[in-house]
């Protein structure tokens, strides 16, 4: 596992404390002084290590919670495209066109051929009779 750069500042001050400390120099106020910056310097590093990994946590929560809504979206635009293309196909006039069904995000759209402007304006009854549907955008071409 590769240390972060925090965590390796905080085992080589450590060490530096510890180097220090055993050296044993007769000088105690200078020693004791670079050990108080030692500890001070690990203290902080310590901190912001941690601050940094609570940080990153809540990043990779909120990414995680993002691709669950992305996934839960994606599903249920899938079952709505479903449900209006067995609405479409159970409609006699419309059953045997070929119309295209895409939902993104509860908006449905209806492309392709229509008999007549009133089998065109069925499919957006249906469409819209679907639960879930927020929208539906009918790009149908009577003809």
């Amino acid at each position: 596992m590769k240390l972060s750069n925090r965590a390796q500042v905080v085992i080589a001050t450590t060490a530096v404390l510890l180097s220090l400390t055993a050296c044993g120099q007769k000088e105690e106020a200078t020693v004791g002084q670079k050990i108080d910056g030692a500890m001070t310097s690990t203290e902080q590093a310590a901190l912001q290590a941690r601050q940094d990994m609570e940080s990153t946590a809540a990043d990779i929560k909120r990414e995680g919670e993002q691709a669950v809504q992305s996934v839960t979206t994606a599903a249920t635009d899938m079952a709505i495209t479903t449900k209006v293309k067995a609405a479409l196909a159970a409609d006699d006039q419309l059953s045997a066109l070929k119309i295209d069904v895409d939902t993104v995000q509860g908006v449905v759209s209806l492309t392709g051929p229509a008999p007549s402007a009133e089998a065109a304006e069925r499919a957006t009854t249906l469409a819209k009779a679907v639960e879930g549907v927020t929208e539906v955008q009918n790009k149908l071409v009577v003809g």
